[in-house]
């Protein structure tokens, strides 16, 4: 039996849960997700769960987020008066936006807090800080 080994191509089914059991993410109903293990596709966690998983195996494991989206870092939570942003710029929490730094590399930001004076963006990933749980079902390796 032909076990999952980095190099492989791997299609998989999954889902993802945060531990109060919400789903965040699945496969299920679409497509299987396929990434060569140790391409650096999928998160690190996610590769290591999948090797050694031989076809039609199913498995449920946990992501520590250091395995994951990385910690949630409160510095990248920024604050903006309203002055120093566009006048076009209409925010609504949770609603993500993309900014050029002034070196032209873009950023993804959500927006966490609207007031009369100013907006609060985060720019953590919105899993950052989170224990994943998946539940895999190793389809086929390549």
């Amino acid at each position: 039996m032909t076990h999952a080994k980095m190099g492989n191509r791997v299609k998989v089914h999954y889902k993802g849960s945060l531990d109060d059991g919400r789903v965040f993410e699945s496969s299920l109903g679409c497509d299987p997700l396929e990434f060569t293990i140790g391409g650096g596709q999928v998160i690190s966690g996610f590769e290591e769960a999948v090797i050694g998983m031989s076809q039609g195996e199913k498995k449920t494991t946990k992501i520590t987020a250091d395995k994951a989206y990385g910690p949630y870092f409160q510095e990248m939570v920024v604050a903006f008066e309203r002055t120093e942003l566009p006048n076009t710029l209409r925010p609504e929490v949770g609603q993500v936006l993309q900014f050029r730094r002034s070196d032209g590399y873009r950023i993804q930001v959500a927006v966490a807090e609207v007031s009369e004076t100013s907006v609060t963006f985060d720019g953590n990933h919105p899993l950052a800080g989170k224990d994943l749980t998946f539940e895999i079902e190793l389809i086929e390796i390549e």
